[in-house]
């Protein structure tokens, strides 16, 4: 009978630092692994398996709720609905980039690094994809085609390449200053979901437009709540903090953080499409549409600046000598 061996795993104290996860003790795969081996571990229960799992099963979800739209739209002559492509498209692409980091990113100490530079990028592409779909469904009505309109996609562009550039140089502080990457790191994925959401405060709070009080309102309110609940879980380090060892399998805050993000995911689908729906004949009448040029250049703008600071940031951990990145100072 065939057997499969499955990879050895290790405890904290046989791990370089860059590998250590705060209040999981046990579970870690060989600093080194092969591609083999990380693929093996999704079917074994590592401190990884979850995190890997928990996006891998909604990027398939989304990617069906994709091709389903795609297949009862007409892509080329139905432009009201470009937006909604573009977002649902980077719905898919920061699960499937995020499990592919999980999977990854013990292959050795530059690979960990360069797998979540890539998961950074995706997520400020789906930041982006946000924006674009806010931009043309969302908007209240007191705002649409006023400035803050005509220039919300432009400075969301912006944020992604910044966003991008500073979660990945704060993964050079990961040893050295761990507080001061945890903020910045906090501070590159807010400070972008601030401004994507600056409609979606207006309209819940400040400009209760009657096109804009919809059945969508509930489902804005339940992807604030739940993105807000993943930022805790994100920044707090809980359960495993207040217990070390106990949740290095099932239940750490990563798994928590990402169960929620998918959450929040799904709420903001369904509150795009309802708004994309309900207030189409109002938007058609009083707003501008985004035309193909400036959907299509804000994607590639954002793909080419991001992915320079990826390469950047990919080679710079080469020039770097090792025990400035990888070992704490004494």
């Amino acid at each position: 009978m065939l057997s499969l061996k499955l990879p050895r795993l290790f405890s904290i104290e046989q791990m370089p630092q860059v590998f250590h996860e705060q209040g999981i003790l046990f579970g870690y795969r060989h600093p080194q692994s092969s591609a083999t081996a990380c693929v093996l571990s999704l079917f074994q229960m590592t401190n990884e398996t979850l995190n890997i799992w928990t996006h891998l099963l909604p990027f398939w979800f989304f990617m069906w709720r994709f091709v389903s739209t795609l297949r009862v739209t007409d892509i080329l002559n139905d432009s009201y609905s470009w937006p909604l492509l573009v977002y649902m498209g980077a719905s898919c692409v920061y699960p499937l980039a995020s499990s592919c980091a999980h999977t990854f990113s013990s292959m050795s100490k530059n690979a960990r690094h360069i797998c979540y530079f890539l998961d950074y990028g995706a997520v400020n592409l789906f930041s982006l994809g946000s924006a674009i779909a806010y931009s043309a469904y969302v908007f209240p009505d007191t705002l649409v085609c006023t400035t803050f309109h005509d220039y919300y996609v432009a400075l969301a562009v912006l944020n992604t390449v910044v966003s991008t550039g500073l979660s990945c140089y704060s993964r050079f502080l990961e040893i050295r200053k761990p507080g001061l990457c945890k903020i910045l790191r906090v501070l590159a994925f807010a400070y972008p979901y601030t401004w994507d959401s600056l409609p979606i405060f207006s309209r819940l709070f400040l400009f209760p437009g009657e096109s804009a009080q919809n059945e969508a309102t509930m489902y804005h309110q339940k992807h604030m709540a739940m993105t807000l609940l993943a930022s805790f879980f994100y920044s707090a380090h809980l359960p495993e903090r207040l217990a070390p060892g106990r949740f290095d399998y099932i239940g750490h805050s990563h798994q928590l953080f990402h169960v929620c993000v998918i959450l929040a995911t799904h709420m903001q689908m369904e509150a795009i499409l309802l708004d994309k729906s309900l207030r189409k004949e109002w938007l058609l009448a009083n707003c501008k549409p985004l035309l193909f040029p400036q959907i299509a250049g804000a994607i590639l703008l954002c793909l080419i600046f991001s992915l320079s600071n990826i390469i950047y940031f990919s080679a710079a951990l080469y020039r770097i000598p090792e025990p400035e990145l990888h070992k704490k100072e004494t």
